[in-house]
């Protein structure tokens, strides 16, 4: 405790810099946005089912301001040091991890990535982006050039996208045909079996954005010289394709959501929220060597949730 009250002194009081040595200015300055389409709950920890499955279907976001950054820091600090002691446990015991971030442009997947990886130790800790196939890859199985980046013992594996871009991006923009996506939903749950029988920890993780708060963090993307990387023509034509990613996402919800690997649906309007719930979810759901229940426990229910709990069968997701 004493060392987090000393990084959270030298956080907010560090003289002479915007931002202490390692931090984000992002994380630092405060987020004065509104959220759209929020109506806050009284008390969003205990939120009734049907209220948890509507306010999930229609992106409506449960807490009317972002996380501040004081409040972000409490809780991120001690996430991290729980990180670690999986971390430290994963390379001792010999174990495997996959963990998938998934979500639609600009939903917060990078920034999350960031974060769990902040202190991790990069030898036994690593993020898989790929880029669009080779002539190669388009020769080869779907599924192969993400296999070779499967995890040995001892480590974790980030996917920052993964085998399901052929669920979203490949089936919304025509990058695939309608033959090889039914293939894929015929060897996807076959794979994923065979990736939790070997022994590796699958965790899917899928963080939704609004439509409005994508649409602002394009034209603040745009704006800032030190993202317009980010800007990609898929991003722009995605501005105009919600409805369609919307039923890619739900197809893929009812298609792949398992019983060894369900889907996590992470509300991620605000960013920090977003990512201390997702660091918190992945602890949770993790048993580990030292394990501190006062830190790695269930996440916020209006935040985060498995597919299965907040929709049906044919019911529309936002």
């Amino acid at each position: 405790k004493l060392v987090i009250e000393k990084s959270l002194t030298t956080i907010y009081e560090a003289p002479n810099r915007s931002a202490p040595v390692g931090v984000s200015e992002a994380d630092i300055k405060p987020s004065r946005e509104p959220i759209p389409d929020a109506e806050p709950l009284d008390d969003p920890l205990d939120i009734a089912p049907h209220i948890r499955s509507r306010y999930f279907r229609e992106n409506i976001y449960p807490y009317a301001a972002r996380m501040r950054s004081r409040e972000y820091y409490e809780h991120k600090l001690p996430l991290q040091i729980e990180l670690i002691k999986l971390q430290n446990w994963m390379r001792d015991s010999g174990e495997r991890a996959i963990i998938l971030f998934e979500g639609r442009d600009a939903a917060g997947k990078g920034g999350a990535i960031t974060r769990f990886m902040e202190h991790w130790n990069p030898r036994t800790a690593r993020v898989v982006a790929l880029d669009k196939p080779s002539d190669v890859e388009l020769g080869q199985w779907y599924f192969q050039r993400y296999i070779r980046n499967f995890p040995t013992a001892g480590e974790i594996v980030l996917f920052d996208r993964s085998w399901y871009n052929r669920a979203g991006v490949e089936r919304v923009m025509g990058f695939s045909t309608d033959p090889e996506y039914r293939l894929f939903m015929r060897h996807v749950p076959m794979l994923e079996r065979m990736i939790v029988d070997s022994g590796i920890h699958l965790i899917k993780l899928y963080f939704s954005v609004s439509q409005k708060e994508q649409l602002r963090r394009f034209e603040k993307r745009a704006k800032d010289p030190l993202k317009q990387w980010k800007v990609s023509p898929i991003d722009i034509l995605s501005k105009d394709k919600w409805r369609e990613y919307t039923e890619a996402k739900e197809a893929m919800f009812l298609l792949t959501n398992f019983e060894v690997a369900p889907w996590s649906i992470i509300k991620s309007d605000d960013k920090k929220r977003a990512r201390i719930n997702a660091m918190r979810h992945v602890l949770n759901i993790m048993d580990y060597e030292g394990k501190d229940p006062t830190v790695a426990y269930a996440p916020d229910p209006s935040i985060v949730a498995y597919s299965h709990e907040v929709y049906t069968a044919g019911a529309p997701i936002g």
